[in-house]
């Protein structure tokens, strides 16, 4: 079992410190660290702690799943892998990928494709 945990629908008051703070009730956390915007530096409302065990993992997600904090009813589960995702009309490994839009590429738009 993973020891990582994603904390969801977090009020945006909430810090690194004090997101660590509530979950080392249950155990020991490796790590807590709430999602920041690159451009406002605004909390997202989500963040990810690391347990020190998968039990004390356990025990913190059956204590705090749908506790009210601020007014706000935190979700908390375990945390899945990240996904890979290639941009529209990127290169990947697994190749060129055309975007998902049906109205570009080469078809019935006139010069260079595109229904305009």
């Amino acid at each position: 079992m993973s020891t990582k945990i994603y904390v969801g629908n977090l009020p945006y008051s909430v810090t690194d410190a004090s997101l660590k703070s509530n979950f080392a009730e249950f155990g020991g956390v490796t790590s807590a660290k709430v999602m920041m915007d690159r451009e406002t530096g605004q909390s997202k409302g989500f963040g990810f702690v690391e347990m020190a065990t998968a039990e004390f993992a356990q025990a913190a997600i059956t204590a705090l799943h749908g506790m009210s904090v601020d007014g706000r009813s935190i979700v908390v589960s375990l945390a899945r892998p990240r996904e890979d995702r290639a941009a529209p009309g990127a290169y990947s490994a697994t190749g060129y990928r055309a975007s998902n839009r049906p109205d570009v590429g080469y078809g019935t738009g006139g010069f260079g494709g595109g229904r305009y």
